[in-house]
C-alpha cells in the first residue's frame, strides 16, 4: 500500500475506540482505467469523497458517497454519453489478523475481507467497485433511442420519418440485366433507339 495515495486513510485517531467517528472529505483524481468498455470516469477528473468513517468492535466502517463524472458511448447508436453519478459506498475494514482467525475458523468467505494495514486503509478497491457496479451495463443517450440505419450507418433519429435503403438482392441482379437489354432490344427493332418520335 502506499501511503502517499490519496485514496489512502489514516485510522489512528480513531484509537480503536468503538463508536469513535470521523469524517472525510476529499478530491481524488480519477486512475485512467476507472470504468468498463462502455463507461468510464473522466481520467484524471476528482472523484469526490463524502465519508464517515466509525471504528466497532472488529474495525473501521466507511459509510458515504462517491461523486464521479462519468463518459461512454450508448450502446445503441454509440453516441457520447457525460453524466454526472454519485454513488453510496459502504465497506468493512477488519482490524489486521481478522482474515486470518476467520480462515481458521472455517469461514470461506473470509478470503474476500478488506484489512487495515497497520493504522492505514485503501479506499481505491472499495470506491471502484462501487462506482463500477453502479454504472449501467449498457448506457442509453436516450431511453426512446432507435440506434443507428443499417443502410448507411447514420443515427436513426437524425434521420427524416421516411428514410429507407433499397436493397437489391444480388441473385435478382442478372434479372434486372435482362430487362434492362430486353427494352433495348425492343427499341432497336422499333427504329427509335430509346427516344419518342
Amino acid at each position: 500500500m502506499d501511503s502517499r495515495s490519496p485514496f489512502v486513510i489514516s485510522t489512528h485517531d480513531l484509537a480503536r475506540q468503538p463508536g469513535t467517528l470521523r469524517t472525510v472529505e476529499r478530491a481524488v483524481p480519477a486512475p485512467e482505467d476507472f470504468g468498463t468498455a462502455v463507461m468510464w470516469v473522466v481520467p484524471g477528473s476528482d472523484i469526490r469523497l463524502d465519508l464517515r468513517l466509525e471504528a466497532v468492535m472488529e474495525g473501521v466502517l466507511i459509510s458515504g458517497g462517491a461523486a464521479v463524472d462519468l463518459q461512454g458511448e450508448c450502446s445503441r447508436c454509440l453516441r457520447e454519453i457525460t453524466e454526472h453519478r454519485t454513488v453510496e459506498v459502504s465497506e468493512l475494514f477488519f482490524y489486521p489478523g481478522a482474515r486470518e482467525a476467520a480462515l481458521a475458523d472455517g469461514d470461506e468467505e473470509a478470503e474476500d475481507m478488506l484489512e487495515l494495514e497497520g493504522e492505514l486503509l485503501d479506499l481505491e478497491p472499495v470506491v471502484r467497485d462501487a462506482v463500477v457496479t453502479a454504472m449501467p451495463f449498457r448506457p442509453l443517450c436516450e431511453e426512446s433511442c432507435r440506434g443507428l440505419c443499417a443502410g448507411c450507418g447514420e443515427r436513426l433519429d437524425d434521420l427524416p420519418a421516411d428514410h429507407e435503403h433499397v436493397d437489391v438482392d444480388p441473385r435478382w441482379a442478372a434479372l434486372a440485366g435482362l430487362g434492362a437489354a430486353a427494352t433495348e432490344d425492343d427499341d432497336a427493332a422499333d427504329g427509335t433507339d430509346g427516344e419518342e418520335n
